[in-house]
């Protein structure tokens, strides 16, 4: 039975959303129809696979074959590829071109730990004055290329109780050094006490350029980062949390789309090599979403899907928020579905990926969606932003009403459904854009 309490309300305005562009020309845009990571001449921004390999039933969260659905993995994309150097310091994407460091020990101690955790203006200094392997042009990345190295054949650790990391299955490839949150923490690097005393095994957090142009919480300065650990991008206090930091070298133009307006209802990447439709559509769940863009013909294309969690990250624009631009952080040549969210405030919604988010325990019934309006929780019967817009979070597919430790509110004459330390709102009716490969 599907969720019987609504939870929102649905305002159908379709909205243009105006502001600034984030997208610029990239250094070159070239065609290349090949997915495995191979060729020579490539595009700017090419989206690197999930590597999920596996599809799921919906229903029980369990394996279920892949018969062509929809699913993440009923489809082939540029496959991860990676070549680490002579010297193992160095870690070379195949397929963006971006050039990693291979390791999260930045006091070369031999341990990582929370020693190695940097405020967020000091991994940016970190990495602008490295000097590894011969090369000087090391960088802080930002969320979308830190985002390139998240692999969704990653299992989420958020409800492991153990201490022995060795068997958890992080969403990073093995090419690179294992980071969780260190349990024997009582002091990071400057002497400063957290307030928790220690870490959770899943403060794997690694800090980015990205900041938000909104604050979180109660008006806290953001910055968005990529947790390998439990599998999600969030907007995290910029002030007063340390993070991991890997640093990134090469390919700049990584992450910068190059938008052209089809006048057709679709909406072309060139930097990426993907085709949107520029308007959206509400599913009731996120089978129907899937079915929805399996069986779209906008322009009278019929080789639509859900995109995955990947190519949808790609198309958020950081540089926006609906707080500074009464808009959904994406480019304005898309069109954005408005609603007034659980406090009656007019927002812009999450939206579903094909990928599927895999707990711990092996449980599936999860999806994965990127939020483009405000990242909303419940925390102290209040309703706030607490991780941003641009963020990417999960929630069951078809029932958030069964969802293992979820609570239910009413706010705003709406009821609503939350989960974890940030109460984070549940939403079933989330909206779908569909994309295609060129």
């Amino acid at each position: 039975m599907k969720n019987s309490l609504l939870p929102f309300t649905l305002i159908l305005m379709v909205t243009a959303c105006g502001g600034s562009d984030q997208s610029s020309e990239p250094e070159t845009v070239n065609t290349d129809t090949s997915n495995d990571g191979s060729s020579s001449t490539t595009l700017t921004y090419k989206v690197v696979d999930t590597q999920q390999s596996h599809c799921y039933s919906s229903d029980t969260g369990t394996t279920t074959s892949c018969i062509g659905l929809g699913f993440d993995a009923d489809y082939a994309g540029y496959e991860p590829s990676y070549t680490i150097s002579d010297d193992g310091l160095m870690v070379t994407d195949n397929v963006t071109q971006l050039v990693w460091t291979q390791s999260t020990d930045i006091n070369q101690d031999g341990v990582v730990n929370y020693d190695d955790k940097r405020y967020q203006a000091e991994a940016v200094s970190y990495c602008e004055s490295l000097s590894l392997s011969g090369r000087t042009d090391w960088r802080l990345p930002n969320i979308k290329q830190a985002y390139s190295l998240i692999l969704f054949s990653g299992k989420d650790a958020s409800n492991y109780q153990g201490t022995d990391t060795s068997g958890l299955t992080l969403f990073l490839d093995d090419v690179f050094d294992r980071a969780f949150g260190d349990l024997s923490a009582t002091q990071t690097s400057n002497g400063f006490t957290p307030q928790e005393g220690v870490d959770r095994i899943i403060d794997g957090q690694y800090a980015s350029t990205s900041l938000y142009v909104s604050t979180t919480m109660q008006a806290d300065a953001t910055m968005f980062g990529v947790n390998y650990v439990d599998g999600r991008i969030k907007g995290y206090p910029l002030e007063s949390k340390e993070f991991y930091v890997r640093c990134v070298a090469g390919n700049e133009a990584y992450g910068v789309n190059d938008f052209v307006d089809n006048n057709d209802a679709t909406v072309t990447d060139n930097a990426s090599g993907l085709m949107w439709q520029q308007d959206d559509s509400v599913s009731s769940d996120w089978d129907d979403a899937i079915e929805q863009c399996e069986n779209d013909n906008t322009a009278s294309y019929t080789d639509w899907r859900l995109p995955n969690i990947k190519e949808l990250q790609s198309l958020v624009d950081y540089t926006r928020s609906p707080d500074t631009d009464n808009s959904a952080a994406i480019n304005p040549i898309f069109n954005g579905t408005s609603f007034n969210n659980e406090e009656g405030e007019l927002d812009w919604g999450y939206y579903w990926a094909s990928t599927t988010h895999v707990d711990n325990d092996d449980n599936a019934s999860n999806a994965t969606y990127v939020s483009f309006g405000r990242a909303l929780g419940y925390m102290n019967s209040t309703i706030l932003d607490v991780h941003g817009a641009g963020s990417q979070r999960s929630n069951d597919k078809l029932n958030v009403s069964t969802e293992p430790g979820a609570g239910s509110a009413i706010d705003a004459n709406n009821a609503f459904y939350y989960k974890g330390p940030q109460g984070d709102i549940l939403r079933i009716e989330n909206l779908i854009r569909c994309v295609r490969d060129l």
